[in-house]
């Protein structure tokens, strides 16, 4: 189910991000599949917790494919395909090794290594799928405000997944502890 809900939250965000105009609030441009985004590291994390992190670069090579031809079929130019699988595979790869490394419980690893995870997907795509150097959709004053936006988007959605994790796995272990 984890892996399933990994795929189908990749595929979705691609969906929604094609099918949607941006939420606009302030400054801030979110496109509406950033929010998916947010849980895919969840997700990922949630993955890696249950099959190891060997198999789960296998999890994430599969979900990139996916995305990339998700992305292709939905008529996303060459460079927003490449901007989403380069951002995708860093983000990825920084999140899985940060979650492997880290000696926390569950709902902090998830937290710390999506927020870095988060940040550099919104980075690299926002300036390598959006900006002028990519598909020029925003103007380069709009870039900071377009990383912040997605920025925050993730990270809220992360932290609110890392709290329902906490309060599964303290209910978890109060159930082991009164057994």
């Amino acid at each position: 189910m984890r892996v399933f809900l990994y795929f189908i939250s990749i595929v979705t965000a691609n969906v929604i991000t094609a099918a949607l105009m941006p939420l606009t609030i302030g400054i801030f441009i979110i496109p509406m599949g950033t929010f998916l985004i947010g849980a895919t590291f969840i997700f990922r994390d949630l993955v890696q917790n249950k099959y190891g992190r060997k198999k789960t670069y296998l999890f994430i090579v599969t979900a990139l494919v996916l995305s990339g031809v998700v992305s292709f079929l939905l008529g996303d130019s060459l460079m927003i395909v490449t901007a989403s699988a380069l951002s995708f595979i860093i983000s990825e790869t920084a999140d899985t090794e940060i979650y492997s490394r880290l000696k926390l419980p569950i709902a902090w690893r998830v937290f710390y290594s999506g927020i870095v995870g988060g940040l550099l997907d919104s980075i690299v795509f926002v300036i390598v799928g959006l900006s002028p150097l990519g598909a020029g959709f925003i103007p380069w004053e709009a870039v900071p405000a377009a990383i912040l936006g997605q920025v925050i988007a993730k990270t809220v959605i992360q932290l609110i997944g890392a709290l329902i994790l906490n309060q599964v796995y303290v209910v978890k272990a109060r159930r082991v502890s009164m057994s």
